[in-house]
């Protein structure tokens, strides 16, 4: 049975969507426990109706809370007694399986750097959301754990991007790119062009550089950059999905042969909007920690926090961290030689 660890207090709608999402998830897997870590008066007073999965539903009473007002760094080594750290030690002493949250970014980049810690060779760990491409997902990495990187980090991101998609999504051989302002290896800034080579070294299916107008073309599997433009990305991607969305509702609505044809291209529309959906995909992976961490969407339904908890009960089941550990550890043998 795979044991998954979820901070109750952490995003905009919770405890009741975290709640409602952990009882979700129960349901649709048998072989599933869930501990909901947050104040066990108050989670407690939710957890109404579920007494077909009551059983395999704890609560870890953790009365301090971390928010996004608080500094990371200072709030992991403060707050003891916060789900993000008593959680982050369970994982790391063997007594859950994986770690969700869709509280403080920070606090769990923090506390899967400072209570999990890196996979030994790993310079530095980083966030690997699934985002539609017209044809399926890709694997952005990084997406804002490292704003500032070293040249040597981007490989590893490639090696862990490629690991991850290997063993949870079952793509044999990732192609992977590197995100620059032109196709060609001189294109770029100083970091980027330092990158370049060390990626054809890297022991992956390296494409060569992808422009921004490519990211979503289908070109490559996993998309590498540092954590500052994959931030961006990441959150343009998501604004342009959600503008777009909004002007075909409302040219839909702008008379009535556009309504008469909205109404006919409805399941057209809701299948695109569906493939747009984060919520389908769960959350972002923090790759490169002794552990399975996933980190939600902050504004994650019930659905969301569900399928995040089914992204790592699958991370677990296919061994993603030891995949990691020995992809990188080939990597390390081979700059030996």
């Amino acid at each position: 049975m795979v044991h998954i660890y979820l901070d109750a207090m952490g995003g905009d709608n919770a405890p009741q969507c975290t709640v409602d999402g952990a009882i979700e998830a129960l349901r649709a897997d048998a072989d599933l426990k869930v501990t909901l870590g947050g104040p066990k008066d108050e989670i407690e007073k939710l957890l109404v109706n579920c007494d077909d999965v009551r059983s395999r539903l704890d609560v870890d009473d953790c009365p301090e809370i971390i928010t996004n007002h608080d500094a990371p760094v200072m709030a992991i080594r403060q707050k003891k007694q916060s789900a993000q750290v008593k959680g982050m030690l369970l994982v790391r002493e063997g007594g859950a399986d994986g770690f969700v949250s869709a509280g403080s970014t920070g606090a769990t980049l923090a506390g899967g750097m400072f209570r999990l810690g890196r996979i030994d060779g790993v310079e530095r760990p980083a966030l690997a959301p699934l985002l539609p491409n017209g044809k399926g997902f890709f694997c952005l990495i990084d997406c804002g754990a490292n704003v500032d990187c070293l040249p040597a980090y981007l490989p590893q991101f490639g090696i862990m991007g490629s690991a991850y998609l290997k063993a949870v999504r079952g793509v044999d051989n990732p192609r992977v790119g590197l995100v620059n302002i032109g196709a060609e290896s001189e294109k770029g800034n100083a970091m980027v062009k330092a990158a370049y080579p060390l990626m054809e070294k890297a022991p992956f299916n390296f494409i060569g550089n992808v422009e921004g107008r490519d990211i979503t073309a289908d070109v490559a599997d996993v998309v590498v950059c540092d954590g500052f433009s994959g931030n961006l990305i990441l959150k343009f991607m998501e604004g342009v999905a959600g503008t777009l969305l909004g002007m075909i509702k409302k040219e839909i609505k702008a008379d009535f042969r556009s309504t008469l044809g909205g109404l006919m291209a409805k399941p057209a529309f809701r299948r695109v909007k569906k493939a747009m959906d984060y919520t389908e995909v769960g959350g972002a992976p923090l790759l490169g920690v002794k552990g399975v961490v996933v980190k939600a969407h902050g504004s994650s339904n019930a659905h969301a926090i569900a399928c995040a908890i089914r992204q790592a009960v699958i991370m677990v089941r296919k061994n993603l961290v030891e995949s990691i550990e020995k992809e990188i550890s080939k990597q390390l043998k081979d700059q030996e030689t």
